[in-house]
């Protein structure tokens, strides 16, 4: 198990509950092809998330696009994705260090093959969906919404707040 990819998909998790509760302020009658962009984006991480779960599964995944024909409404699609973050957590749960250092051969769901170790695999779904959350972060501004505050700085402060203490007893060694 690895402390920071554990820390990193709690993060994770966290930065998507935050962005699905803001996506929630917008009116789809009045800015439904904004949401269904932003819908769009986060769905493709999704499928992302989902194809290298398969991956690291060893287990057909069943996509052959890193999209779905049809994009899920919100509600939907937030459970999904939930649901595939609790699936990691646990997934890092459990896996050892050994397994995390594993190479895993793979096709992508455009043919080509390619190779990561899991370590790699786990770090490339977090970030990006990070990237594609930063998409969704320039849909919201466009629509004069505050994005979430999405830095893991923000979240490790939230999720421990006895960071913010700045005592000899509470610094962690760099």
């Amino acid at each position: 198990m690895s402390t920071l990819l554990q820390t990193l998909y709690g993060y994770h998790a966290w930065a998507n509950v935050d962005l699905f509760n803001k996506l929630e302020s917008i009116d789809p009658e009045k800015n439904g092809a904004e949401l269904r962009t932003a819908l769009g984006l986060i769905s493709h991480y999704y499928v992302v998330s989902q194809i290298f779960a398969g991956h690291l599964q060893g287990v057909p995944h069943g996509f052959t696009s890193d999209n779905l024909e049809e994009t899920p409404g919100l509600v939907e699609l937030r459970a999904a994705v939930m649901s595939s973050d609790q699936w990691y957590l646990d997934y890092l749960g459990t896996v050892s260090p050994t397994a995390l250092s594993e190479t895993v051969a793979f096709t992508f769901t455009d043919g080509d093959k390619g190779y990561m170790t899991r370590e790699e695999m786990l770090t490339h779904v977090a970030l990006h969906g990070g990237y594609h959350r930063g998409e969704v972060g320039r849909v919201l501004w466009q629509l004069s919404i505050t994005p979430p505050w999405d830095t893991f700085a923000v979240y490790l402060h939230q999720a421990q707040p006895a960071r913010r203490q700045q005592s000899k007893s509470t610094l962690v060694p760099a």
